[in-house]
């Protein structure tokens, strides 16, 4: 912990690569009571990238460095159930406490499904951990506003094409964006209608170099973009 913070409350942010989490750290740094001390983020074994996110393992160290902190991933199988995720997660925040002890405050990026926070509630409690939402309850469609005024840069990485048409994957998040989401899309996609990748922003130290790859179609219904570190 910074010398100048040393009253500060350490916290661990659950990252997911992309701008609700960026934006929570964000956020986070804003205030004088808590430090963010490591990033954690689940990573599927052998595809080697954020889980659902789809971003590269090598793009995830990219965005550590660039926020200037150690990233805890917490590895799981393949088609892992829940209580696969929930163990790894676990195992995840456990590593987290011994490379800083006394923390046992984490954070999430969720804005407002009441049934996603009461689940991590429930996980956190189990684990002797305290689950804190800076976001939670945001109007989505002036948060999105903020986060591109603030300088947030991010690219939809995945698209979820029962709710959102594929030909939005690889777009930039940027008003034009906003501006032509259907009706009944929420402008951050917290319903899962799409996640991004991002790439530059008040929590960065400088921006991402990125080209942009192939999109492909997996389980006939998730269209991913994938992104790789420029050269």
């Amino acid at each position: 912990m910074s010398p100048n913070r040393a009253s500060a409350t350490p916290i661990v942010l659950s990252w997911s690569g992309g701008k609700d989490a960026a934006w929570t750290l964000h956020a986070l740094r804003q205030r004088a009571d808590v430090e963010v001390v490591a990033l954690l983020t689940t990573v599927t074994d052998g595809y080697e990238r954020i889980a659902m996110q789809g971003i590269r393992v090598s793009l995830l160290h990219a965005q550590a460095r660039a926020a200037g902190l150690p990233v805890i991933e917490a590895r799981m199988p393949q088609r892992a159930d829940n209580a696969t995720y929930e163990a790894v997660f676990a195992d995840g925040l456990a590593r987290a406490q011994a490379l800083h002890p006394g923390v046992r405050d984490v954070a999430f990026g969720d804005l407002f499904l009441a049934d996603i926070k009461a689940y991590r509630d429930a996980l956190c409690a189990r684990s002797g951990w305290a689950p804190h939402y800076p976001l939670f309850g945001s109007d989505t469609a002036r948060l999105a506003r903020d986060m591109l005024a603030g300088g947030l840069d991010a690219r939809l990485c995945c698209i979820d094409t029962t709710q959102l048409d594929a030909r939005f994957a690889g777009r930039r998040f940027d008003a034009s964006l906003l501006d032509t989401l259907p009706a009944g899309i929420d402008p951050c996609g917290e319903r899962g209608e799409f996640h991004t990748l991002v790439v530059d922003g008040p929590m960065f130290g400088g921006p991402l170099a990125i080209v942009q790859g192939e999109t492909v179609l997996r389980d006939g219904r998730f269209a991913y973009t994938d992104f790789l570190p420029a050269a």
